[in-house]
């Protein structure tokens, strides 16, 4: 299955849809693969300032727990709070429901060091 077309990867199999000067952040399903069942997420709260490289919040799963990292600079704005209740969405649907973050970027130039979803799907086949 190949990854949306409208957004970037990261090499940690974060994605980044933008929409104005709001990113959407979530797992690639190469990243849901290799946790298999998630069973608890934590993300940083609205309001907390975030940059490039620094954890967003974590992804439990039966296998791993896993840190979720920004590409850009900014503040997260939205949490999805459907997680708290049913975190296999993020199994389910990682490029729908199971989104992560909502960040408002002040500097999304780290995006340019994301891969285009042909670059990623041949790198990281689902």
């Amino acid at each position: 299955m190949a990854s949306p077309a409208d957004r970037v990867y990261s090499s940690t199999h974060e994605w980044f849809q933008t929409q104005g000067d709001v990113v959407t952040l979530g797992l690639t399903r190469f990243a849901v693969n290799q946790l298999t069942d998630v069973t608890y997420v934590e993300m940083k709260k609205a309001g907390t300032k975030v940059k490039p490289g620094e954890p967003v919040g974590e992804v439990e799963s039966v296998k791993t727990t896993s840190d979720v990292y920004s590409a850009v600079t900014g503040e997260i704005v939205e949490v999805n709070t459907a997680l708290s209740d049913d975190p296999s969405l993020v199994n389910q649907d990682p490029y729908g429901k199971g989104w992560l973050v909502k960040i408002k970027a002040s500097d999304s130039s780290g995006l340019s060091a994301c891969l285009p979803q042909a670059a990623y799907d041949a790198q990281y086949p689902a």
